[in-house]
C-alpha cells in the first residue's frame, strides 16, 4: 500500500483497518446561496446515490438505504477487482463528456436505465478506513484507483460560488456541490457539502391519486405533501398530473391500491380535492419538477419524473 506511505504522519494516524462494507452515505445539505471561503465544487448530479463495495470477486451496488440494486444497476463492469468502498451516483446521460452541457435524466434512472456509474468519494481503500481523511487527500486516493466505462470520476474544480453556479446552471446542470476540502467523511447530513439548485424540484410523499378521466388508465393525479420540519405531520403541496408514461401509469396503479387507506394522511386538504380523492398510506416517494410556490402553499406546473424507491418518506420537507 504504497499510497499509505505517501501520507504525513499526521494523516496515516487517522487510518483504521476496516473491511469493506456498506455505510451511511454523507449528505449535502441545500442552500440557496453559494458559500463564501475555499469549496471546491463538482455538479451536483441528478440519480440515485449509490455506495459501490468492491472487492477481488466483484463489486456490490448499494443504495443510500443499504438495499442491493447490483442487477436493477448494472453498472459494475469498470469497477476494480480491489478491496475498497467508493462513493457516486448512478446517472443517465447524453453523449458528451460529464462537464458538457445538457441535463442527466433522473426519470431515465427511476426507469433503470441508467448510463454511468459516477464516483466522487472513496471511504474504504484496500481494507482501510480513509473517511477521517481530510476531502483532498480521500480525492487524490479517487484518482489512484482503477475505473473504465461505464464507471467515471466526477470533475471537480475551484473558483467563485456564485461564478461557478452561474455556469452550472448555463449549461443546464441541476446544480452545484460545494465541498470543503479539508472535511472528514461524516455519515448523514453535513454542512461541510453544500448543494444549490439552478431549477426547482425535489422529493414529495405521495399520500392520494384521483381516479383518471377520458381515454387515461392508471390514475388522473398523484397528490403529493411534505413533512413539517417542527414534526407537525404530512402538508399538502398540490396535484401532479403531468410526465407520466403510459407504463409508469400502469405500473403506479398497483402500488398505489395496495397502500389504500380511508383516511386522508394530510393535515388539512382542500374540499375541492377531497371531493374526488382516493388515499393511500404514505410510503411512497416520487421526485417532481415544478416553476415556483404558490403563496398559499401550492406547487406551479409541476411535472412527475419518477419514484425513489431509495429515499425514506420521513425525510421529505419542504426544500424551499
Amino acid at each position: 500500500m504504497t499510497w499509505r506511505r505517501r501520507l504525513p504522519p499526521g494523516l496515516r494516524d487517522r487510518l483504521a483497518p476496516q473491511e469493506p462494507r456498506w455505510t451511511p452515505p454523507m449528505l449535502a445539505t441545500l442552500v440557496q446561496d453559494p458559500p463564501r471561503g475555499e469549496r471546491v465544487h463538482e455538479r451536483k448530479l441528478d440519480g440515485y446515490r449509490i455506495l459501490a463495495v468492491c472487492g477481488p470477486d466483484g463489486a456490490t451496488l448499494r443504495s443510500r438505504r443499504g438495499h442491493d440494486v447490483t442487477r436493477r444497476y448494472p453498472l459494475t463492469a469498470g469497477l476494480p477487482r480491489r478491496d475498497c468502498v467508493l462513493d457516486g451516483e448512478v446517472v443517465a446521460f447524453g453523449p458528451g463528456p460529464l462537464g458538457s452541457g445538457g441535463r442527466d435524466s433522473f426519470a431515465a434512472v427511476a426507469r433503470g436505465e441508467a448510463t454511468h456509474l459516477v464516483l466522487f468519494d472513496v471511504l474504504n481503500l484496500d481494507a482501510i478506513d480513509v473517511r477521517r481523511l481530510p476531502w483532498t487527500a480521500r480525492r487524490a486516493l479517487l484518482d489512484e484507483v482503477d475505473l473504465s466505462p461505464p464507471c467515471v470520476r466526477l470533475p471537480h474544480a475551484t473558483g467563485g460560488g456564485e461564478a461557478m453556479l452561474e455556469r452550472a446552471c448555463a449549461l443546464g446542470w441541476e446544480g452545484l456541490v460545494a465541498k470543503d476540502p479539508d472535511a472528514p467523511y461524516t455519515p448523514g447530513r453535513s454542512r461541510a457539502w453544500l448543494k444549490m439548485k439552478c431549477i426547482r424540484g425535489q422529493e414529495f410523499v405521495v399520500g392520494g391519486f384521483t381516479e383518471p378521466g377520458g381515454a387515461r388508465r392508471g390514475l388522473g393525479a398523484l397528490l403529493v405533501g411534505y413533512h413539517d420540519e417542527s414534526g407537525g405531520g404530512l402538508r399538502y403541496a398540490g396535484k401532479v398530473g403531468t410526465g407520466f408514461d403510459d407504463a409508469t401509469l400502469a405500473g403506479l396503479r398497483p402500488r398505489l391500491d395496495a397502500l389504500e387507506q380511508s383516511l386522508p394522511p394530510f393535515l388539512e386538504v382542500p374540499r375541492d380535492v377531497a371531493r374526488d380523492a382516493r388515499w393511500v398510506r404514505p410510503d411512497l416517494v416520487c421526485r417532481v419538477d415544478f416553476t415556483e410556490w404558490t403563496p398559499d402553499g401550492r406547487l406551479r406546473h409541476p411535472r412527475f419524473l419518477g419514484l425513489r424507491d431509495d429515499k425514506p418518506a420521513v425525510e421529505v420537507t419542504r426544500a424551499g
